[in-house]
């Protein structure tokens, strides 16, 4: 590579310096969560935040695509969904053992997902939103229309083996164990997208997202850092679905469908996609809205929209945005 090219993307930054305060973090985030089911008693508390990490999950995977590709996906819920039938789908018709299951849940809408990012890639703005949206769609009509595969329309109900890697696989259903599990996945996932963006791959894919022009003048291969990313984003709404697949022990076409995905992006604008930490905060607060406005059912499209447009004229960069310009005035304060 040329010296210019070296120039042009800095070497890695995840040195001791920076990885040692985001482990630190990562620890306590660890430790807080583990602590979780002691703090806080009540079921129903920790299943409704049980599926707000679910959220957090799938709005991290849309807002990590928007950060380091700048590409907005209304086909999320496709790699979702597939984690989830993936898995309920091979369990239920006994085609492998379960933690053959459990792995191909994860691999196959991953490689999926790069596969189509060599494509999505030299697509850009609006074409590449609507394709997104097509692909996602196409996957649910599948879902939705064979019925041979899980029930169609109905969904499906699968019971989980007794137990899955040596461990009682019961307690995947139980909300003071799954709340720890999927807590600890998001932390895990957080770190390794923030470890991930500061690599050299990660500044590839940036400076793609940048100028792929410029970036292919240098020498760096436009398709694959971005595939790269596809895949990781994907991966984490695999991630997503499976573990709400089989906590609920329940697949249905609409983990499929692009209302999902369109929420997802939501929740990552309201966070500030623009942060890893973002969509995550983003889908906390969303849920939290959701669950505050649940007596106004009819009203929940005005009041999402109304929400939305307050935060890009108020917050254009987001909650996470807000307060960071709020800790950097504070800073400058004598």
């Amino acid at each position: 590579m040329s010296a210019l090219a070296q120039n042009e993307i800095a070497a890695p930054r995840s040195d001791l310096r920076r990885t040692g305060p985001l482990l630190a973090i990562a620890v306590v985030a660890l430790a807080l969560g583990a602590a979780a089911p002691w703090l806080v008693p009540s079921q129903l508390t920790l299943s409704l935040a049980t599926q707000a990490i679910f959220d957090a999950l799938l709005a991290t995977s849309v807002g990590f695509l928007v950060l380091q590709n700048g590409r907005v996906s209304f086909g999320q819920a496709a790699f979702f969904g597939l984690g989830g039938y993936a898995f309920g789908v091979l369990l239920a018709r006994g085609l492998m053992a379960p933690e053959l299951a459990f792995l191909t849940a994860l691999a196959l809408p991953t490689l999926i997902a790069f596969l189509l990012g060599l494509v999505f890639a030299r697509i850009a703005g609006v074409a590449h939103a609507m394709l997104t949206l097509a692909v996602g769609q196409a996957f649910y009509e599948i879902a939705f229309r064979w019925r041979e595969l899980a029930k169609g329309d109905d969904g499906m109900s699968f019971n989980l083996p007794s137990r899955i890697f040596g461990l009682d696989s019961s307690l995947l259903q139980d909300p003071s164990v799954m709340v720890v599990v999927a807590w600890s996945i998001l932390v895990l996932a957080l770190l390794g997208l923030a470890l991930f963006a500061n690599s050299r791959m990660g500044q590839i894919a940036a400076a793609v997202r940048d100028n792929a022009e410029r970036a292919r003048f240098i020498g760096h291969d436009t398709t694959i850092p971005p595939a790269i990313v596809y895949a990781i984003s994907a991966l984490l709404a695999a991630i997503a679905g499976l573990l709400q697949a089989t906590y609920n022990g329940y697949i249905a076409p609409q983990m499929f469908h692009w209302s999902l995905s369109g929420s997802a992006l939501i929740m990552a604008v309201v966070g500030g996609a623009q942060f890893i930490l973002g969509p995550a905060i983003g889908a906390v607060c969303f849920f939290i809205l959701k669950d505050f406005a649940g007596r106004f059912a009819e009203y929940w499209p005005a009041i999402v929209g109304s929400v939305l447009v307050v935060v890009t004229l108020v917050m254009p960069q987001g909650i996470v945005g807000l307060l960071k310009a709020g800790w950097l005035r504070m800073r400058r304060q004598p």
